[in-house]
């Protein structure tokens, strides 16, 4: 079966690449010549398995592409509507987004083959070719068995989209580069994604994917790197799996320098390491390559300028050492001591000019989601009663481990938090407004509660119909103080912000919590630096995913030269 595969994936080569870049009025001959060696077998329902947002396409959103403009009246556009989806058009659009739901490539190539028909032609829209490409290109990437004419279909497909003079889109070509990919041709997955540069589509992250993993997949280290200048070139940022793909690559090809950077690069943007690449980062670590590459002999004044440079933890002066490493997982202790290795890790410390940007872009986008007057407002407030050093987002503490609201929890978690900081001053407490003047805030023992709060300037009562996330986090930020939340702050509005600043932040800000019978426990930031770790002899700390969580160790991967043991 792979043979055949691989014979069916080189016919069709030439004609795909020949229309990547082809003019769209040859491609009506291109279509008849390649529609004849085109065979219509059944394929297999593929099962609804997630994807990586690097790997896949999202299925069209009808309301995205067909969005229409305003016009006419109520009434009027209703009855458009209806008529739309009652024409064969949007009867056609409706079956294909069912066999998108249900990843029923059989179906959709029955109908898209109907639609075709001389007897009733149905005209194609982007989102019926998106639809469709999309199909054929989760059947080439995941079923082995029907890759082959999946890839086959999609191709012609594209084929005829280009003749009909639709013009893709970033999902469409992202479609195509997944075909190619599954054809065993990173190359032409990545002539995909240059077209669209040169179209003046943005790449996403997902368009590159199919050529970076499929050159990855290839051992082929040099395309896979063209792949990431690209993406660096095109200001796409990789994701773990992407630096995964290439450190395996790199690694696999013995390229020291080459892992070297990525390590680096990997500290920079993911600092915390799954246990698949961490699994990468050892097997390089054993290697031979691993042991021969590096230096005996060092400037050590250089190393320390280096780690001054950078601000502490990594130095970026190349391997140090020869020889081979000695590579296990360890754990730290409170002060960061490796319990394997003796190592001591280092707390890196922010820039305070990056705090105060940082606060600035939260300024910039609250007030374009809040209420502007409300959120200006509070920080006004904040600077007549501030600064704190503790805010508590009191909302999380509150619902803890309970569905009813506790203001006693809160309470508890207030002169907890209180005991430990320098000035002993009350926490910020940010509560909605209705929890204050709602719900069980009647009942005296929380009257009695809340007003304490207030006589001391610490409780901030968020306005309706506002998101406290957006003052809590800028409470803190703003104030340089601690925030007590186990929120894990990972939902849409801090994918917002966007900057490689706030998991630095939080690591050093965040105060999570348990609750026992004696009450709360606090889990202050350690005091050390969660993140890769390069130290001035050579030696190597990563640390994983794996015990990411309150009650369980940490684990870290040490690796040290046997010969400085």
């Amino acid at each position: 079966m792979r043979v055949a595969a691989a014979a069916a994936a080189g016919a069709l080569r030439p004609t795909a690449a020949t229309l990547l870049f082809s003019p769209p009025h040859q491609h009506r001959r291109l279509i008849s010549l390649h529609r004849r060696g085109t065979q219509h077998l059944p394929f297999a329902r593929r099962r609804r398995d997630s994807y990586s947002s690097t790997a896949t396409v999202a299925a069209p959103n009808p309301k995205q592409e067909d969005a229409g403009g305003a016009g006419g009246e109520a009434e009027g556009k209703a009855a458009r509507r209806r008529r739309a989806r009652e024409s064969p058009e949007g009867n056609f659009r409706h079956q294909l987004d069912m066999c998108s739901r249900n990843a029923d490539l059989t179906t959709a190539l029955r109908l898209y083959d109907a639609a075709l028909s001389p007897d009733s032609p149905i005209p194609l829209s982007l989102h019926h070719y998106n639809c469709l490409l999309y199909l054929c290109s989760n059947a080439a990437a995941s079923d082995p068995d029907s890759s082959a004419d999946a890839a086959q279909r999609g191709f012609d497909i594209f084929a005829r989209m280009e003749a009909d003079g639709v013009q893709p889109n970033e999902a469409t070509l992202t479609s195509v580069a997944r075909l190619a990919a599954a054809t065993r041709d990173p190359a032409m997955a990545f002539s995909v994604v240059r077209r669209m540069a040169t179209a003046g589509i943005p790449p996403r992250l997902r368009s590159y994917g199919p050529a970076l993993f499929a050159y990855c997949e290839a051992k082929d280290a040099d395309g896979a790197q063209q792949v990431e200048a690209h993406m660096d070139a095109s200001g796409v940022v990789p994701e773990e799996p992407e630096l995964a793909a290439l450190l395996r690559v790199n690694a696999d090809k013995g390229r020291a320098d080459e892992v070297y950077r990525l390590l680096h690069r990997t500290r920079t943007l993911v600092r915390q390491v799954s246990d698949t690449t961490a699994q990468v980062v050892e097997a390089w670590f054993r290697s031979d390559a691993a042991s021969e590459a590096g230096v005996d002999k060092w400037d050590p004044r250089k190393v320390k300028e280096g780690v001054i440079k950078g601000g502490g933890g990594w130095h970026g002066q190349g391997w140090l050492g020869k020889g081979p490493w000695s590579v296990d997982r360890s754990e730290m202790d409170k002060d960061g001591t490796c319990q394997r290795c003796g190592e001591r890790l280092v707390c890196i410390d922010i820039d305070p000019s990056e705090t105060d940007n940082f606060a600035n872009s939260l300024t910039e986008l609250a007030i374009k989601r809040e209420t502007r007057d409300d959120f200006l407002g509070f920080q006004s407030w904040l600077r007549r009663h501030g600064p704190f050093d503790a805010v508590i987002d009191a909302a999380n503490v509150g619902l803890y481990n309970s569905k009813a609201f506790s203001f006693s929890q809160v309470n508890s978690v207030v002169n907890a938090i209180q005991r430990v900081t320098k000035s002993k001053k009350l926490p910020l407490i940010i509560l909605h407004r209705n929890r204050v003047n709602g719900g069980n805030a009647k009942a005296p023992h929380n009257q009695k509660i809340l007003e304490s709060w207030r006589k001391a300037g610490a409780l901030y009562a968020t306005p309706p119909g506002s998101n406290d996330d957006w003052y809590w986090l800028y409470a803190a930020v703003s104030c340089r103080s601690l925030l007590v939340t186990n929120d894990e702050m990972r939902d849409h509005l801090f994918q917002l912000l966007g900057t490689s600043f706030f998991p630095r932040w939080k690591e050093k800000h965040q105060v999570r919590l348990t609750f026992s019978g004696r009450g709360p426990t606090l889990h202050l930031p350690p005091p050390y630096s969660i993140v890769i770790q390069e130290s001035e002899d050579g030696s190597w700390h990563v640390p994983t995913t794996t015990g990411d969580d309150i009650e369980k160790p940490r684990q870290w991967i040490c690796s040290t030269r046997k010969s400085s043991k």
